[in-house]
Parts: structure tokens; C-alpha cells; sequence
């Protein structure tokens, strides 16, 4: 069987972990830890940067720092993963979602600005496999309003955003905050884990204490206070340096990772784009303003049914596709809160939405047949 994910392992790993335990150092903001923050902050500009066990307590940091209240409003889009909706949701806050774009599931830039009330207090974006939206848009919509964006980047690593006559900027720089995923099946990853990406000064200090459960205990090591104390709410959000040897392993070889994703991202484009207009499926669009970070492919069928179909004849030839996110605002749990709008798109994308295999160990001939094998149940 063909898995639809296998995580990229690139070696050096164990080597990295025998080192970190060897230090004696491992429960977490060791060498490694301070490595990756590092290069981070270097290649991609952001301002400060912090691992966490997960981009779910990234988003639940966002949540701590933008002093997220009961009954204040966070516009997000509907079609994301359920930890988008959830760090705002443990705050009290009530979510506004919006509709997904006609030509990507990400968040209609033009549906945001009409959700603004006063009790609204950030809009969080979600660059949906790696392909930003429209950050120009969104940021001076949030100017006008003064409002906080986050970037839910989780995966985007390595993605831009490139409007015409502007220099490129890396996704989850661009927003006050931003939030990556190293989850297994994410580019680059470390089994389980995640990182903060702090772009306002205003959050620099506070979000170390969040991140050190309350208390200025990173200070302290610095050498910077005497002695550290229980000054501010927070939890233990950092992971061990165990979890970091592994990212660091990943880090020095994130080009040649991204480079493979890109070819396979690229040869499921080329053979599937040969009969896509003879088909009612549609292939991955993106927009002039936005990079391929070689994330995810995707096709969207006509209909549920015919997803169901594809999946059925993928698997019975030994290859694994999978669909994506459930729209939230249908969600068992949410349903009652949701204002009762319509998300036409949003539900098309749950509907229809099917994801390929795409990890670094994929052989291109396995491509080609799997190419093959949609196109021949396409076109009977």
C-alpha cells in the first residue's frame, strides 16, 4: 500500500538526540532549542521566535497574548483544522467564521471586513497548503479596525507572500503573530511540535513568560534577574531539547526537502493538468501573489459521490488519498454557536477535496501510475 504520508527522516536525528542527552540537558531551551530559534529568526526575518510542543499551543500562546475575553469575537475561516478554532474557543471568545475563496480553500479576504463588530478583536488567517492569502488585504483591513491577525502557518513553512512590486515576505511574518506546525506530516517535522513567530515588539516580553508557564525563568537563565517568580499566566509550552535535536536535523536539510516536495508537487501538476479540462475535476490554483511550498496536492471532484468513488478505485489499486478538514461552522460541537450562515464553499471543499500522496521517499513512477489511475477512472 501506498501510505498518503511517510515522514522524512534525514539521518541525523539520533545523532542529534544522543548529543542532547548526552549534555544532560534535555527538559527544553537547550542548545537545540536555541539553534532552531535561531535559524528561524535568520533565514525568514521574524522578529522572535519560539518552539512549542505543537502549533496548537502556538495558537493557544496567540490567544493568551491578544488578552482573548469572553464575548469578544475572532473572525476565522470555517474550512481549517479544528486547533485554529479551539485556542480562541478555551478563552471564551466567540468565532466568526467566514467562506472559503472560488479558486482555494482559503479564508474570501472579501467576506471579512462586512463580520466586523465592536466585539470584534483579531482575524486569523489559515494559508491552506502553503499558499498564502492575501496579506495586504487582510492587514489593512485590521489597520482600519485596529485588530490583531495571526497567521495560522502551519503549513507554510518556507512559503511567501509576493505581491507585485514588493519584496517576497516569508508567511507568518507578516501578521502580529504567526503559528508552524512540525507535526510528521507536515515538510519539516519533528514527530510532534510547533513554533511561535512574534512580529510585534508589544508581545516580545510577555510571550517568553507565557511560553516558561507564568514566570520569568528564561530571564533568570540569562543572568538577567537574580532569582524568577510566578509573574503572569502561561503553561509549560515549550518542548524538550529532545524534540528539538530532531527539528535541527530537519532544518539542515530543509532545501533538499523542499526541492523534492516541489518535483512532486510539479509532476502530479503536469501529467494530472494533460485531462483535468476533459474531467470535472479541478487542479491546485494558485494565486499570482502567492509561492508553493510543495505542501499538499489536491484535487477537488464534482461531488462527494465521486470522491467517494476515486478513494474506493485509488485504494483498490494500493494507494492511499484522504480527504481534508470538515467545515467547523457544521461541526457537532459548534453548530448551535454558528450564526446560522451559509458557507457554500467551505462545504464544497469538505465535500470534494481530495489530497494525493506527497512525501520526499514518493518514486516518480508511483506518481505517474497514480496520475494514470485518475485519469483512467475519469475518463470511462
Amino acid at each position: 500500500m501506498i501510505p498518503f504520508n511517510e515522514p522524512y527522516i534525514t539521518g541525523k536525528e539520533v545523532h542529534y538526540i544522543y548529543s542532547a542527552v548526552a549534555t544532560g540537558k534535555i527538559s527544553g531551551n537547550g542548545k537545540y532549542t536555541k539553534l532552531c530559534q535561531q535559524y528561524f529568526e535568520e533565514r525568514w526575518g521574524f522578529r522572535k521566535t519560539l518552539l512549542t510542543t505543537s502549533c496548537t499551543d502556538a495558537l493557544e500562546m496567540c490567544a493568551l497574548l491578544l488578552d482573548i475575553q469572553s464575548g469578544d469575537e475572532v473572525i476565522m475561516p470555517s474550512f481549517t483544522f479544528v486547533s485554529t478554532a479551539l485556542a480562541f474557543v478555551r478563552q471564551g471568545a466567540k468565532i466568526v467564521f467566514v467562506d472559503s475563496r472560488t479558486d482555494h480553500p482559503g479564508i474570501d479576504e472579501s467576506q471579512i471586513e462586512p463580520l466586523i463588530t465592536d466585539k470584534t478583536k483579531a482575524i486569523v488567517v489559515v494559508h491552506y497548503a502553503g499558499i498564502s492569502c492575501d496579506m495586504d488585504t487582510v492587514m489593512e483591513i485590521a489597520t482600519r479596525h485596529d485588530l490583531f491577525v495571526v497567521e495560522d502557518a502551519a503549513q507554510a513553512i518556507d512559503s511567501y507572500y509576493q505581491p507585485k512590486n514588493s519584496e517576497p515576505r516569508a508567511l507568518g511574518s507578516i501578521g502580529h503573530l504567526g503559528c508552524f506546525s512540525f507535526h510528521e506530516t507536515k515538510n519539516i517535522q519533528s514527530g510532534e511540535g510547533g513554533l511561535l513567530a512574534i512580529n510585534d515588539e508589544r508581545f516580545l516580553k510577555r510571550a517568553e513568560i507565557i511560553w516558561e508557564k507564568g514566570t520569568n525563568r528564561a530571564e533568570f537563565f540569562r543572568g538577567e534577574v537574580n532569582k524568577y517568580n510566578w509573574v503572569d499566566t502561561g503553561s509549560s509550552f515549550l518542548p524538550s531539547e529532545i524534540t528539538a535535536a530532531f527539528l535541527w536535523a530537519q532544518l539542515e536539510e530543509l532545501d533538499k526537502i523542499q526541492q523534492r516536495r516541489k518535483e512532486i508537487w510539479n509532476l502530479y501538476f503536469n501529467d494530472l493538468q494533460q485531462f483535468a479540462d476533459k474531467t470535472s475535476i479541478l487542479l491546485p490554483s494558485i494565486p499570482d501573489y502567492a509561492t508553493n511550498n510543495g505542501h499538499a496536492f489536491y484535487l477537488v471532484c464534482q461531488s462527494l459521490d465521486a470522491r467517494a468513488t476515486l478513494i474506493k478505485h485509488l485504494k483498490s489499486n494500493e494507494i492511499a488519498s484522504v480527504f481534508h478538514y470538515l467545515s467547523l461552522h457544521k461541526s457537532p460541537y459548534y453548530e448551535l454557536k454558528h450564526d446560522g450562515r451559509e458557507l457554500p464553499l467551505s462545504d464544497n471543499y469538505a465535500d470534494c477535496l481530495l489530497r494525493l500522496p506527497l512525501f520526499n521517499n514518493l518514486k516518480n513512477e508511483t506518481i505517474h501510475l497514480i496520475c494514470r489511475l485518475i485519469s483512467n477512472k475519469l475518463l470511462l
